[in-house]
């Protein structure tokens, strides 16, 4: 049976052969022991739904020993037997080229080299899934093969409720995950309902289809990492940055650290997953002994060299050796997946990654005591640093709040903060980024040829040389750092699985790159591209620990902004939008929306184009203004003179004298 022939047949009616547990690759943790015996037998239920009952009596026994066993039922039988990876659009069996896009994008999501647990179909973060299980995709690639243009597949939490009719300008996909009743997203309740096969945990961009691998974090934590230098006003040569976790996004910060030119420590508890970045190149180095790791950062700040080193251990062990050793760390953070602390998430020091997996699965309550113990202990030896003069900023994994948690001695005496520490966005990305519209703007080129890319890339430097020239000086930093990032985007290496690449760009770089891209395609010059973006942006997600963190005016922990946003993109030409509960700060944390665009250099492309990226970066701004932040008030102000359609509300600051 072709590839072809294996998508559009969806599930099999005659099942394929028990597939044997693949131990060389990296494999989700066991979930915690949560439902009751009346919920095992739902969830067993829910699985059986999807098949035939002729198959029930074979595939009961086996469904309910993958539940016991790792918790989750994720029907390993029926993943299939061809290479997940993007394949050229043209390769991809349907009626709908925006379809065949979404095809790409999902099996990008899930590829080898991009999935940080491909079998439990999870992206990254620990619990990022695309799927809950194999009967859901197998059931999504069949329904995109067969789409229309006039139609819209409704996904519920990796469940494909169906094809509907609808229209040419409706989104092809509408994605909703973890969408639950307030009252129902406590941690244990994502572990329950997941366990039952209702509702997952779509992360960010795993859930949407729209991850690229770890290149789209590179460029955020690059931006990130030479802001920070610059707010300490130091060079990044010479310099040290700390940090820890090499998964799905973590992995892009020793690679960040090397472009911005400093010295990176990044700590990982995981082998497998440090012996993937480093074969990939992510990583320079890979030391387990701290003695030996402190002697070769000691050379490589005295020789001022630019070199990642990933420390095979806990980084708490780090942060405490480099105390002793008086090494001077000028930046420090972290970016293990606290928003999921109890589940894989964070490891505690003093256990080994097997000892941990073991006391997750079989003594939840004692496993986290140990990571309250162990979250106490590195605030601890983090405290002693920044007493010295590290600058640490929490990374938006929800570190400082679950500290707090914990009883760490993290919270600030300072009227109206809550953390000693800044969170990066309230710090860095939000004046600088952020409110002034720029965001992770992101495309992937659907032929998969590395030479589209490359156009791609001539492409968009040659747009932002052109805008920069006219560019108020408010921008010109943001500007030029995107242009030395786009320079160097061959060189660096960044592609792991589709021909995607990233930048940050306000809402006029992002409708003239991807007019100059349409064109190009029209040209006949490259192939389709598809647009996105991180939801970790202007005006996609409500996240009051990390995107919204600076915003002040009470409103951080409202939701509106992503609601409108995505409802907006929907009626304004977004080929798929997506609207999750949880992200990179945990679940009932926080709201995020995302969208995909398919150009075909078409009119209607460029109509879509037009009309939806103004309407999804400048949504954003007008609230980031409303909350009177003075660079989004610039922003905003700028974007209604080069639009007289555009007319927002404008806020009036109030004299703080007054209240004296």
């Amino acid at each position: 049976m072709t590839f072809k022939e294996q998508i559009q047949q969806g599930i099999p009616s005659v099942l394929p052969e028990k597939k044997p547990y693949d131990q060389s690759i990296n494999h989700a943790p066991k979930r915690k022991e949560i439902l009751s015996k009346e919920e095992k037998e739902l969830a067993l239920h829910n699985a059986l739904r999807y098949f035939e009952p002729k198959n029930h009596a074979t595939l009961l026994p086996e469904f309910r020993e993958e539940l016991e066993k790792y918790g989750r039922i994720y029907m390993y039988r029926f993943r299939p037997d061809y290479k997940m990876y993007a394949r050229p659009i043209a390769e991809y069996p349907g009626k709908c080229e925006q379809a065949k896009a979404i095809m790409l994008m999902i099996q990008n999501n899930l590829d080898y080299a991009v999935a940080q647990h491909p079998h439990e179909l999870i992206t990254y973060g620990g619990n990022g899934a695309v799927f809950q299980n194999w009967a859901q995709y197998l059931l999504v690639m069949k329904y995109l093969s067969e789409m229309t243009d006039e139609q819209t597949l409704v996904m519920y939490s990796g469940h494909p409720l169906g094809l509907f009719p609808s229209h040419k300008d409706a989104p092809r996909v509408v994605v909703t995950n973890g969408m639950m009743i307030p009252n129902y997203s406590k941690s244990d309740d994502w572990e329950k309902f997941n366990a039952l096969g209702v509702t997952q945990y779509g992360q960010m961009t795993a859930g949407s289809y729209m991850y690229i691998g770890p290149q789209g974090i590179v460029h955020g934590t690059t931006i990130t990492v030479l802001n920070g230098f610059r707010k300490i006003e130091k060079e990044p040569k010479g310099g040290l940055f700390v940090t820890s976790g090499l998964g799905g996004m973590s992995g892009a910060q020793p690679k960040a650290g090397n472009i911005a030119g400093c010295v990176t420590v990044c700590a990982e508890v995981n082998k497998k997953a440090t012996e993937t970045r480093h074969s990939q190149g992510w990583v320079d180095e890979v030391i387990s002994d701290l003695e030996k790791l402190s002697k070769r950062v000691k050379e490589a700040l005295a020789n001022k060299e630019t070199v990642s080193i990933a420390y095979d251990g806990n980084v708490v062990e780090v942060w405490e050796k480099f105390h002793k050793e008086n090494i001077k760390i000028d930046l420090g953070s972290d970016q293990t997946s606290l928003h999921n602390p109890w589940a894989g998430g964070y490891y505690p020091v003093g256990l080994t990654y097997e000892e941990a997996n073991e006391m997750m699965a079989n003594n939840p309550e004692e496993f986290k005591k140990e990571v309250q113990k162990s979250l106490r202990r590195q605030v601890e030896a983090i405290n002693k640093h920044t007493a010295k003069g590290t600058y640490f900023f929490d990374y938006g994994n929800a570190f400082l709040l679950e500290a707090s948690r914990a009883g760490a001695d993290v919270l600030s005496e300072e009227k109206n903060k809550e953390f000693k520490y800044p969170s990066y966005v309230q710090d860095i990305m939000g004046p600088m980024c952020f409110d002034y519209g720029f965001g992770p703007f992101r495309w992937v080129c659907a032929s998969g040829k590395p030479e589209d890319l490359q156009k791609t890339d001539e492409i968009a430097c040659i747009v932002l040389e052109e805008l920069m020239k006219n560019s108020p000086k408010e921008i010109q930093q943001q500007m030029q750092d995107n242009i030395t990032w786009i320079k160097g985007a061959q060189e660096n290496k960044l592609v792991v699985g589709s021909q995607a690449r990233i930048l940050y760009a306000d809402s006029d770089g992002r409708v003239q790159i991807a007019s100059a891209f349409n064109k190009a395609i029209s040209e006949g010059k490259i192939g389709p591209v598809v647009l996105g973006r991180d939801h970790h942006d202007v005006s996609g997600t409500d996240s009051p620990y990390r995107e919204t963190s600076n915003i002040y005016d009470g409103s951080r922990f409202t939701a509106d902004m992503a609601i409108q946003n995505v409802i907006g993109d929907s009626f304004r030409g977004a080929t798929w939008v997506s609207i999750h509960n949880g992200g990179g700060v945990g679940w009932g944390e926080v709201i995020n929306g995302g969208f995909g665009m398919v150009l075909d250099g078409s009119t209607d492309a460029q109509r879509r184009l037009e009309n939806m990226l103004f309407w999804d970066v400048n949504n954003g701004i007008a609230r980031r203004s409303w909350a009177r932040n003075d660079e989004a008030v610039f922003a905003i102000k700028r974007a209604m003179q080069n639009n007289p359609q555009l007319k927002v509300t404008l806020p009036n600051f109030v004299d703080d004298k007054l209240f004296k």
